[in-house]
């Protein structure tokens, strides 16, 4: 597995909702689901020109699911799967792994939801390992190593439920 340093995060108590995508999530755009379609998600956060998803990755993930540890946030619409996320909740931890968006705003949307989600059920810390633009304008950041792992042994102490 990998661990970057330093690494990516974003503060779940201090999540910034960009003033556009506030407008966007009044008017209920998409139906949000959790783990209705881990598979679909994961097969569509591999369809790239290049991605470390490969078939082990995706079986490895695919187990993870089976027992409980890892959870897809899905945007829904008219029947279809437009966007979501994957990533495995240990703790008070989440590890975001990937995202997909079909339909413009679809991923930002479902990411919105998931700290929703996790503010409300005790998670203390979500992990993105790296800190893209996109994730920036949410307040990512990165943090160094020595910080992360203590801001993780916090998190591995707490006992959060996903569902």
């Amino acid at each position: 597995w990998f661990s970057p340093d330093p690494r990516g995060v974003i503060p779940i108590t201090d999540f910034h909702i960009p003033h556009g995508l506030a407008r966007v999530l009044k008017n209920k755009p998409f139906e949000i689901r959790t783990d209705t379609d881990f598979a679909g998600v994961m097969k569509a956060c591999s369809e790239r020109d290049t991605t470390w998803i490969s078939a082990v990755i995706h079986r490895s993930y695919t187990r993870l699911h089976e027992l409980g540890y890892a959870h897809s946030v899905e945007a829904w619409r008219d029947g279809n799967l437009v966007g979501g996320l994957y990533g495995v909740a240990l703790g008070g931890a989440f590890f975001g792994e990937s995202m997909f968006s079909r339909e413009t705003d679809s991923s930002k949307v479902a990411l919105v939801w998931l700290v929703r989600h996790l503010e409300e059920r005790g998670f203390i810390l979500l992990d993105t390992q790296w800190v893209t633009e996109h994730l920036r304008r949410f307040g990512a950041h990165e943090i160094p190593r020595s910080e992360y792992l203590s801001r993780l042994e916090l998190a591995l102490q707490r006992s959060c439920s996903f569902k």
